[in-house]
């Protein structure tokens, strides 16, 4: 299989030109954030009861998840993350914000911190074993590191079309790699679940507008491979109760909470 090298510039420029259509399309990404936050509510109710000092969010984009941590949790200090200065324009209306912009790859970490979070982004990161490293190491012991991210059958259907696409981990996998840098797992499922639309045409609206076709950087459409990835798109038709002609697009979520060993 052809690794994916992924442009990080790029992926900015994407996200950053789907602003505001992301936080209108990303449907899956706002249920991911929602149901990421029930499970830390469900295994770390602590966090909900106290003062959480400092606090971390890795990609946090448009702010599916910070605003339920925002309204939700007594946070003295939230430090945000993303590729991006745009994303700043979602937080207007709070103080005691600080950004750290860049390749989370490339930054220091805060230190200190009583809580990580992450929704849907930790896919993009290449070297998943020193994001968990520099995790561990700004954490204050028994603190949590709590995310979501995607499995291997995310989006497979533009996959198996285009060749295009990350490489997930497995569900196996990333449980190894949380308890080999020191992770207690409290928490770790994984969802299939699919957005259905009328026309090929509206799955790659939908891709666009959501920035999730930062992958390729040497793809191009024509006219004729959009015809040909509309015609090829057909062997995933079916019908629905109704009996409704739809064409799916799988997410593959996957949900872990954490806890930084003594």
């Amino acid at each position: 299989m052809n690794h994916l090298k992924i442009d990080k510039s790029q992926v900015a420029r994407r996200f950053a030109q789907a602003g505001q259509s992301y936080v209108e399309h990303a449907i899956v990404q706002k249920k991911i954030a929602q149901h990421l936050f029930d499970l830390i509510g469900q295994y770390c109710p602590e966090l909900f009861g106290g003062y959480l000092a400092e606090v971390f969010e890795i990609g946090c984009g448009s702010g599916n998840l910070s605003h339920l941590l925002l309204k939700n949790m007594q946070i003295d200090h939230l430090i945000l993350n993303d590729l991006y200065p745009e994303i700043q324009q979602h937080f207007q209306t709070y103080s005691k914000i600080d950004y750290l912009i860049g390749d989370i790859e490339q930054l220091e970490f805060p230190q200190h911190l009583d809580l990580i979070t992450s929704s849907s982004a930790l896919q993009w990161v290449q070297n998943l074993a020193a994001i968990l490293q520099k995790t561990f190491h700004s954490l204050n012991t028994e603190s949590y590191f709590c995310f979501s991210t995607f499995g291997q059958q995310n989006l497979q259907e533009i996959k198996a079309l285009t060749g295009q696409g990350l490489d997930y981990l497995s569900l196996e996998h990333l449980q190894d790699k949380l308890q080999n840098n020191g992770f207690e797992i409290l928490h770790l499922s994984e969802q299939i679940t699919a957005l259905n639309f009328q026309h090929p045409k509206q799955v790659l609206q939908h891709l666009k507008a959501t920035g999730v076709t930062a992958t390729a950087s040497n793809f191009r459409w024509t006219k004729q491979s959009l015809q040909n990835f509309y015609q090829d798109y057909q062997q995933f038709l079916f019908s629905d109760e109704s009996g409704q002609m739809l064409y799916p697009l799988t997410y593959h979520p996957i949900y872990c909470i954490a806890r930084r060993m003594p």
